[in-house]
């Protein structure tokens, strides 16, 4: 008569299944959430590199011409970078990653433009990544990077 009272062990309970779908569902969410940040953070370190193959074929230009500022800076479609300057200098030549422009001039790109588009600026120092002070004989690069929300300024100094 008892025989047939005995609790069946086999399979999982609804509940059992529910947690862990509940606990799938937040792992997804995490990875989801940390996947952004990852890639804006590999784009910045990307960018840094760029600034800094710019900065050294600056520094390679100013020393091969005996000091001498250049007037001219570019990044061609596939990365290379030429930096040259008026008669009588001799250009030279650094590479990076393709993509990126690059030009001389007077201050840094503004907040909220573009990644990608690198500024040299001459007889500057950083101070801080959004201010420069004149310094003879130092140049700088200026560029932005994306954060969750807008871009902004970077600056690195020879």
């Amino acid at each position: 008569m008892f025989r047939n009272l005995k609790k069946r062990t086999e399979g999982f309970t609804i509940i059992e299944v529910l947690i862990v779908l509940a606990i799938a569902g937040l792992i997804m969410l995490i990875v989801f959430l940390a996947v952004p940040a990852l890639q804006r953070n590999n784009r910045t370190t990307q960018l840094k590199n760029a600034a800094a193959a710019i900065l050294a074929t600056t520094n390679e230009f100013v020393t091969n011409n005996n000091g001498q500022m250049p007037t001219t800076a570019a990044v061609a479609a596939n990365g290379d970078i030429t930096i040259s300057g008026g008669a009588g200098t001799s250009a030279a030549t650094g590479r990076t990653q393709g993509g990126y422009t690059a030009s001389v001039g007077a201050a840094l790109p503004a907040a909220g433009a573009a990644t990608g588009n690198f500024t040299l600026i001459l007889n500057q120092k950083c101070n801080g990544n959004t201010a420069l002070t004149a310094a003879q004989r130092s140049f700088v690069v200026g560029f932005t990077v994306e954060t969750s929300t807008t871009t902004i300024q970077q600056c690195v100094g020879s």
